[in-house]
């Protein structure tokens, strides 16, 4: 905790992440995720409110903080206050808590254009406001608000730090609260800060409005921060702030700085706050996006599969995750042969061919394939491959219109003879269906078989909806038969299970 490369986190998904437009967290919510960061996550500090909101918040943060003084943890549960005589302060007694974030003014434009006051009478005033939290006991974390503006006239940022160094403040915290920063104004206005008062903790508060917010927290460390504010997921105002997950992966592994973070539960408590939120983490999300530990072309899965050529220190292991090899029209053999090890599953190469032709096919429409429809996609294509292909549908086309009914061309091949016939339906499956009555009564002078039963689902066991199982009972000559397909469409499952059942009782006709 001593070490020069140690570097403290604070988490204000409580407090400027649920400024998100849109979010409100319920107090249940807030003591939910406030345990998952200070227990599950072990940040160093959670800032979990800003005093005087409402009712609900104070209901919220009396939670909080009777499960953190249940643990001996209310020195790491902080909430914004402001330089308000006292007021803060007696709200944040009421709730329980024992440390304020107080918000004092960091640049000259703020001080003078919002509260219409001088440097030395703003100074006066917060230096009145620590010493009534140090008389109750209350530990004092000073935010210089627009001290990203300030420092472009440090005379006044130096000149409020100068007035208050005397006081009892554990941390002067530096936003860029307004998103202006790039990363060598951070590293150059913090080591201004850090060579001027080199006994002061210093914290970097972080906004994206210009999507650098991972890249000037950096620059922060670099300047010499000891401490950095993150939000699960960015959250935050306007652009959010820092995500925790991105930027404690980088500390790691490029700054050789350590944290009392726990990798292994960032995704399980991103997708929590997630799920509070109602603001979805995008798939391409660093660290906790869906997609961002599947590999989908098929040189990368034959890569990582010889000698994990496409791999770097960002294993999903370390998160809590895996590595998965997506199923597309760019994945080739070597991802079908990665998913299949997962799964014990072994093909020879004529229908290892097979399977990635119908999973090409798949991609094709734009549908990704889970490793979970895998071994139904094999059912169904060696099991339809099984059977003499003595009729093949060659084309068929199915179109409906407002006030018509839908109407199907089809063109069937049996016994390499071609036939073609159209038909009207009450729906697209029923239309395609009477065009081949058609040609076995009409034109092969066959009886057809009886659809008896119906049913479209999910194949048991997947999680998409890329892929809809259609199965179908049918009667003919006293037996029963079965037939199942699988595709992205419903009406084209159908049509396959139908083709199927035509090639089982085909030589029944001999």
């Amino acid at each position: 905790m001593t070490s020069p490369h140690f570097i403290e986190i604070m988490d204000t998904t409580l407090r400027d992440g649920e400024q998100t437009s849109g979010v409100s967290f319920m107090p249940h919510e807030k003591l939910m995720i406030c345990r998952a960061l200070l227990e599950d996550l072990c940040v160093d500090r959670a800032e979990v409110a800003s005093a005087r909101v409402s009712s609900g918040e104070m209901d919220a943060v009396q939670r909080i903080c009777r499960w953190a003084a249940s643990k001996d943890w209310l020195n790491r549960v902080e909430i914004l206050g402001f330089v308000d005589d006292g007021k803060s302060l007696d709200w944040i007694e009421q709730a329980g808590g024992r440390v304020i974030n107080l918000l004092t003014k960091g640049s000259r434009r703020h001080c003078e254009g919002q509260l219409g006051k001088t440097l030395e009478q703003h100074a006066a005033d917060i230096r009145r406001n620590v010493q009534m939290a140090a008389e109750r006991g209350i530990s004092v974390n000073v935010y210089l608000e627009d001290w990203s503006n300030g420092m472009k006239e440090s005379a006044y940022v130096f000149g409020l730090m100068d007035a208050l160094s005397d006081l009892p403040v554990n941390r002067f915290m530096l936003p860029d609260t307004l998103g202006v920063l790039n990363p060598l104004e951070v590293i150059r206005f913090m080591r201004m800060m850090v060579r001027r008062y080199p006994n002061v903790h210093f914290d970097f508060h972080a906004h994206n409005d210009y999507d650098l917010a991972v890249s000037n927290v950096l620059g922060a460390v670099l300047g010499g921060a000891r401490g950095l504010h993150t939000a699960i997921n960015g959250l935050g105002e306007r652009a959010g702030n820092a995500p925790l997950a991105s930027v404690q992966a980088i500390l790691e592994d490029h700054f050789n700085a350590h944290t009392n973070i726990n990798e292994e539960r960032l995704n399980d408590v991103a997708h929590m706050v997630e799920s509070y939120s109602g603001i979805a983490i995008p798939p391409n999300k660093p660290i906790t996006g869906s997609a961002v530990f599947t590999q989908v072309a098929g040189v990368h899965a034959d890569g990582d599969n010889k000698h994990g050529l496409y791999q770097n220190a960002l294993l999903p292991e370390r998160f809590g995750r895996r590595r998965e090899y997506a199923l597309g029209k760019a994945s080739g053999k070597a991802n079908i042969q990665m998913n299949l090890e997962q799964l014990g599953l072994e093909l020879n190469e004529e229908d290892m061919r097979k399977v990635t032709a119908r999973i090409i096919e798949l991609g094709d429409k734009k549908e990704l394939v889970t490793q979970d429809d895998l071994p139904y996609i094999i059912r169904d294509v060696l099991k339809h491959d099984a059977v003499d292909q003595r009729v093949k549908l060659l084309s068929y086309m199915v179109s409906t219109a407002y006030g018509l009914k839908p109407m199907a061309q089809v063109r069937l091949s049996v016994d390499d003879k071609i036939y073609e016939e159209s038909a009207h339906g009450d729906g697209q499956y029923d239309a395609f269906m009477r065009a081949v009555r058609h040609i076995y009564r009409d034109q092969l002078d066959r009886r057809f078989p009886w659809l008896s039963n119906y049913s479209i689902s999910i194949p048991p066991g997947g999680r998409t909806d890329a892929l809809v199982q259609c199965s179908i009972e049918w009667e003919f000559n006293d037996k029963t038969y079965r037939t199942h397909a699988l595709d992205a469409d419903q009406t084209e499952a159908a049509i396959k299970a139908t083709i199927k059942l035509l090639n089982i009782i085909e030589p029944i006709y001999a």
